[in-house]
């Protein structure tokens, strides 16, 4: 009797612990993480302002090779940003990775909007991880569009199990104030 009562107790202890750990992520609750990538360093600045309003981890998406001015010139059909944008499988590689991705439960993506949406480094950074269950907000600079809504609705495709929000766009010289506000609807 006491053999079964003990064969009892271990199946109990054993399912309790199954239990207890099944469904848990090693996201910290409201961790963030702030990945950017920058071309001419506007993205950046702003980046790097919402880091510090925020206290979240700082990560530099950063191509293997570097853009140079004649690769960002748009009004060049045979540019590396215009072939890059043009082709919406291009995936551009990226120089280093993220350590431990997986304790991020917010993940801050930052970029300039070329043609109304993110770079294509950014979709190369987006499939370079497991994003599932996790929040990922789009904030951008541009000089002309907008909203970020259309980066967002072609993120979204690409990580279909992760919470896309719409995002914001922010000029160069936003306030570190004014970030924080902003962060804070997923901060808290």
């Amino acid at each position: 009797m006491k053999k079964l009562l003990y064969i009892v107790v271990a199946i109990v202890a054993v399912v309790a612990v199954v239990w207890a750990f099944s469904g848990k992520s090693n996201a910290t609750p409201n961790k963030a993480l702030i990945a950017y990538f920058s071309a001419t360093g506007n993205t950046a600045g702003v980046a790097q302002n919402l880091a510090s309003a925020t206290g979240a981890d700082l990560f530099e998406i950063q191509p293997m090779a570097a853009y140079t001015a004649e690769d960002l010139d748009w009004r060049n059909d045979k540019s590396r940003a215009s072939v890059e944008m043009n082709d919406r499988s291009s995936r551009p590689e990226i120089a280093s990775r993220v350590e431990n991705m997986d304790q991020y439960s917010i993940v801050f993506v930052g970029f300039p909007i070329w043609w109304g949406r993110e770079p294509s480094i950014i979709d190369t950074f987006l499939e370079s991880y497991d994003f599932n269950g996790k929040t990922i907000v789009p904030f951008a600079t541009s000089g002309s569009t907008p909203t970020t809504d259309a980066a967002a609705e072609s993120m979204r495709t690409i990580v279909p199990g992760a919470n896309v929000m719409n995002g914001a766009r922010f000029p160069n010289d936003v306030s570190a104030d004014e970030l924080k506000t902003w962060a804070g609807e997923w901060l808290k």
